[in-house]
């Protein structure tokens, strides 16, 4: 299992709880972005620098998720595509992303950028919280705990 991250627009804050539990439970971690990020220095995360243009990170991070990776992103249709390929998509505010809401979020999203190119102002999202940064650890930490306790069946 795989962390990547779309790490352009992804929280500092996010990103140093990604860095706590790549070293805490041994993930791998890879942060891909436009632009150079430093990373701290581990053998479970690195970051990857994509050329600039028009969802160049979200196609590598397409090309390089596995089924049952987790990809952390606030981009609706970079959390379809995942989903498609079998993984698993968290928005940075704790929230999953589904097979039975991606549709609804990618139909809201269309609604609102219809809006906002007519001209209505639709404000933006609220600013990033406290309240958000616990979701998202408690989320994180709720799903590689998942991943590493051995399933039970016959056998």
């Amino acid at each position: 299992m795989h962390v990547l991250v779309d790490a352009d627009a992804c929280p500092a804050v996010v990103k140093d709880i990604l860095f706590r539990a790549a070293r805490r439970v041994e993930v791998s971690v890879t942060l891909v972005a436009n632009q150079y990020l430093r990373t701290p220095p581990s053998p479970f995360i690195k970051s990857i620098q994509v050329p600039a243009g028009f969802d160049a990170a979200d196609a590598r991070i397409v090309e390089l998720v596995a089924p049952n990776d987790l990809v952390i992103t606030a981009d609706i249709p970079l959390a379809a595509a995942v989903l498609d390929k079998g993984a698993h998509a968290l928005d940075p505010r704790g929230s999953w992303f589904t097979r039975e809401n991606i549709r609804e979020r990618l139909t809201m999203r269309d609604v609102m950028d219809q809006l906002r190119g007519s001209g209505v102002d639709t404000g933006g999202p609220a600013p990033f919280s406290a309240q958000d940064t616990k979701t998202f650890a408690s989320q994180l930490d709720r799903f590689l705990a998942r991943q590493r306790t051995p399933r039970r069946g016959a056998g």
